[in-house]
């Protein structure tokens, strides 16, 4: 596939580039070159709001621990703060350029990787995990936690080792890009309703359906947006309140967390992913949270200890976690293979003509846009293209860096064990890129405790705390950043943006963050008391990845009973199912589960799967109703419900910050019995 449409993009250029000018002319839709694309006033809206977000992850990554996706945030603010620059300037007299998607693109790619390192940087996990206040939450007299296995952040050393791992994520999937967006068609619902929302500023609404999709689009957004701050105020303080936590499947399926919880996000996903996609996660829900998590339960007190709390890795939570993951390395490893397998072919045959796998559902897409944009999208994508080797030397000239100086920083980090990381990362990466394309969940966290279980085991109790700490971070930072870059590559796709633009906006995000997310940390860490239990910033994840340190160095033999055996089980399946995605005919694959999807539910819930699959039955009988109606609105729509719901998390963000907490608790519980 790879080849036919490189080949398709070359003809259609030959045949229709007069028409395509003039008809892009009359658009007014033609591309600024890439340099064009990157302005300095783009560079400082793009430090202003990643300040800005990187306090708002910190201030929620130190409370709940839970990061919310604010791409959609940062798109809408970069228009509105770029149009209020421009506007001014134009009132005083100042002759300005005018604001392209192009360059809104660039800004929301630009706040993006500056503030995901506020999250991937561990500042609110591994990082802290380190520090003396969390050694001694666990207690002095716990096994295994040394009073030598502490590091306390300081300024000086988090600067420099954002610098020295932050950038190799964005070149370890590089040479992908085009296999990711254009041949597997991945869906990145997150950059689909940030392109379609920015797309949404820039169009020129005088074309009758983009003006109706326009208005589709802001109808839902303000739905979506109000419906949200109604919820607020049932929500209480803690996470037991409001129709988040709304049993409306009964109670007993609320305990294994089977209900509906009223999310814009995850219905507008369930409307964007494609059909199979979300019967998937349902699927995963079921097997998980239906079947299996009940089933290990029932043995509490003797596969593992009965007492033990939600977040122990050597209770239930081990199981939940670790088979996830299993699921998650069998679905990506096989198709890295086959990736590799197929590109090779396409070295030694230019006529190979090899389907990638996934999802068939967006292969058709032509029908509801016009030939030309869809055509130009490719051409844009392929042009401006980052070449293999510099995508190749800079990982490798990154990784030496960062293997002579990650040791000074963490002296029980040795240099073969980073290499080691550095070895296996772009394979992570691109799991977890797979998989936020599919279901617009990163699970860089997961990814994280992989390297923290592994490096604690092997550097072992002479400083193996330390270490795993560490080498979570730096696989966090990794995958993390791909993931975003890949999305911002969907986004830019959408926009008729430049892949080198966008890659360059995300090195200068990413040097950005290296500076302002240590920076806006070291105001928390010096205004207030970090990880104080009884305070309002807990730090919840620090004793967690710190007890986790703790059970990776005494292997992975303290983990519960049967646990690896499962998951060498599902790893197993994971392989199974893919190969017969491949091998059986295309009119049965297409009915066949994707494990990286089915893997999600396992470790988040069950909750969200039942929201995406509302979002599928709604498109499924929209589809039956009328086709043409659901091909040319569905995207806008649920990227209405998925802008509205991300762009209230500002003002709840800001609300919460000033302590003002929703006024009442809407709380179900079953009614008391005679």
């Amino acid at each position: 596939m790879g080849t036919e449409t490189s080949t398709g993009v070359e003809i259609s250029e030959a045949l229709l580039i007069d028409e395509k000018s003039q008809k892009l002319r009359d658009l007014g839709e033609i591309v600024p070159p890439w340099k064009d694309q990157i302005t300095v006033r783009g560079v400082v809206v793009s430090v202003v709001l990643g300040a800005l977000f990187c306090i708002i992850t910190h201030k929620l990554n130190l409370t709940v621990g839970i990061i919310p996706s604010l791409n959609v945030a940062a798109g809408l603010l970069g228009f509105f703060f770029v149009k209020s620059w421009t506007g001014l300037l134009s009132k005083l007299g100042v002759s300005v350029k005018p604001f392209t998607r192009q360059e809104n693109t660039v800004i929301q790619t630009c706040v993006v990787a500056c503030y995901g390192l506020a999250f991937s940087g561990g500042f609110g996990s591994s990082i802290i995990a380190m520090d003396k206040k969390t050694y001694e939450l666990i207690g002095a007299d716990t096994p295994g936690n040394r009073p030598e296995d502490i590091k306390n952040p300081a300024l000086g050393w988090m600067i420099g080792f954002m610098f020295v791992v932050s950038f190799l994520g964005l070149f370890s999937l590089v040479p992908l890009r085009k296999v990711m967006v254009l041949d597997y068609k991945l869906t990145y619902p997150s950059g689909t309703a940030t392109a379609m929302l920015i797309n949404s500023f820039h169009t020129n609404t005088g074309a009758e359906l983009a003006g109706k999709q326009v208005r589709s689009l802001g109808k839902y957004l303000s739905i979506s947006f109000a419906w949200s701050f109604f919820k607020w105020f049932f929500s209480g303080v803690g996470n037991s309140c409001g129709f988040d936590n709304f049993p409306s499947l009964g109670l007993e399926a609320f305990k294994n967390s089977f209900y509906f919880d009223f999310s814009p996000t995850y219905v507008g996903c369930g409307l964007i992913c494609p059909h199979i996609v979300n019967c998937s996660v349902l699927l995963g829900a079921i097997i998980s949270w239906g079947f299996l998590w009940p089933f290990i339960s029932k043995y509490a007190g003797d596969w593992y200890p009965a007492d033990l709390g939600s977040s122990d890795f050597k209770g239930l939570y081990g199981y939940k976690v670790f088979i996830a993951i299993a699921l998650i390395l069998g679905d990506g490893l096989y198709n890295l293979i086959k990736i590799i397998w197929v590109s090779l072919k396409e070295l030694c045959n230019s006529r190979t003509k090899q389907d990638l796998p996934v999802v068939n559902e967006f292969q058709d897409d032509e029908d509801s846009k016009t030939l030309l944009e869809q055509k130009k999208m490719d051409e844009t994508f392929i042009k401006d293209s980052i070449p293999t080797w510099v995508a190749i030397s800079g990982y490798v000239a990154l990784a030496a860096i960062s293997i002579a100086t990650v040791p000074i920083i963490f002296p029980y980090v040795k240099w073969y064990l980073v290499l080691g990381a550095y070895i296996i990362a772009p394979a992570l990466a691109f799991c977890n890129s797979y998989g936020t394309g599919l279901t617009d969940w990163s699970l860089t966290s997961t990814y994280g405790k992989i390297s923290l279980f592994i490096f604690a085991s092997a550097v072992g109790s002479n400083g193996g705390v330390i270490a795993g700490l560490a080498a979570c971070a730096v696989m966090m930072s990794i995958v993390s950043t791909a993931a975003d870059l890949m999305q911002d590559f969907k986004t830019g796709y959408l926009t008729f943006s430049s892949p080198r633009s966008m890659f360059v906006s995300q090195l200068v995000g990413t040097a950005i963050g290296c500076v302002v997310a240590p920076l806006t940390f070291w105001l928390f860490w010096s205004a207030f008391d970090i990880g104080d239990p009884n305070g309002p910033y807990k730090a919840p994840y620090a004793v967690i990845f710190r007890e986790m340190a703790i059970i990776g160095v005494e292997g992975f033999s303290e983990l519960p009973k049967h646990c690896l055996a499962m998951c060498c089980g599902f790893f197993v399946a994971a392989l199974i199912v893919n190969l017969l995605r491949d091998v059986v005919p295309k009119r049965i694959s297409q009915f066949i589960p994707i494990p990286m999807a089915m893997a999600i539910p396992f470790y988040i819930g069950a909750y969200f799967a039942i929201d995406m699959f509302v979002g599928t039955v709604i498109l499924f009988i929209w589809e039956r109703l009328n086709r043409k109606d659901a091909e040319d609105y569905a995207g806008a729509i649920a990227s209405g419900l998925i802008c509205g719901d991300g762009i209230w998390t500002i003002p709840s963000a800001i609300l919460s910050i000033f302590r003002i907490n929703p006024p009442i608790c809407m709380y179900f519980g079953p009614s008391s019995s005679s």
